[in-house]
């Protein structure tokens, strides 16, 4: 819960200032006519709404398990994840569309100084957010909102390109800003990938290596344990699920059951994310010698 409260709290502050940083940039495309700097308006815009999404689903994360719903409702930030690749997609296209347009019918440009300052209005912007982001999604534990904080850094680098766009048509070379903004758009695209792969890979149940050789390690570290037979783990939101099944020395129960509280508290230690786990043990039998 407390978690959640957090990644709202992030999701409120950084998803109102992208939008002032919007405001001030599109009022500068009004009287500039650069489409680079439209495209990043554009995306910039689009990167705001992308918090709707994921603070719905900090929201319903917050829900307990119910009979249809057993494991809670944390899938809800890949779902959300999902949304924001199409929005940001969508916001490519529309960019490169305007950029192509402008790169066939050029059109003079004004105010090429606001333009440069709109750009680095839009860097500073990105990397506030970014930074915020991603801090607040470590600490969390929340896959989706390090992505999104890292998505706002790279959309920091394409602004700092419009400010690139203009110096060349300050040069005397216009068609460097609709340029521009192909690049911006094209690197979009290539930039979604990496976000792409990373909530497919939540869906598909993946999990880091480093995760797995960690909750290993506390279990066989565990004083009574002798092997770690199966071990899984799974992301759901920002939190750890998972079963292990450990096999234990020819023990009592009372000695079986302080053992395996033990191993739940080094676990828990190890992965502070963890929400779950079922640990089931086996007693290794001591056959008698003849």
């Amino acid at each position: 819960m407390e978690a959640s409260t957090e990644g709202i709290r992030a999701l409120k502050i950084s998803m109102f200032l992208l939008l002032a940083t919007t405001v001030l940039q599109f009022l500068v495309v009004l009287f500039s006519s650069s489409v680079a700097l439209l495209a990043d308006t554009i995306h910039n815009f689009s990167d705001a709404l992308t918090a709707v999404p994921l603070w719905v689903a900090f929201v319903l994360g917050r829900k307990g398990a119910s009979r249809r719903y057993t494991y809670g409702y944390g899938r809800a930030e890949d779902l959300a994840g999902l949304f924001i690749v199409a929005v940001v997609a969508l916001s490519a296209v529309v960019a490169g569309w305007q950029s192509v347009d402008r790169l066939i019918n050029p059109q003079p440009l004004q105010n090429l100084g606001w333009v440069m300052a709109a750009g680095i209005i839009g860097f500073a912007g990105n990397e506030a957010v970014a930074l915020y982001r991603i801090r607040v999604g470590r600490r969390i534990g929340s896959a989706a909102l390090v992505a999104d904080g890292v998505h706002a850094r790279t959309d920091g680098f394409t602004s700092l390109a419009v400010v690139l766009g203009a110096g060349g048509a300050m040069l005397g070379f216009p068609l460097a800003d609709p340029i521009v903004g192909i690049i911006i758009s094209a690197a979009i695209m290539v930039l979604l990938w990496g976000t792409v792969r990373s909530i497919g890979r939540r869906l598909m149940d993946g999990i880091e290596p480093e995760l797995v050789s960690r909750a290993q390690s506390a279990l066989e570290q565990t004083p009574g344990v002798l092997a770690v037979r199966h071990l899984q783990l799974r992301w759901s939101g920002h939190r750890l699920q998972g079963s292990a099944r450990i096999e234990l020395a020819d023990v009592g129960l009372s000695q079986a059951e302080g053992i395996m509280h033990s191993a739940d508290h080094r676990l828990r230690h190890a992965l502070p994310k963890l929400d779950g786990i079922v640990l089931s043990p086996s007693l290794q039998r001591q056959v008698p010698s003849p």
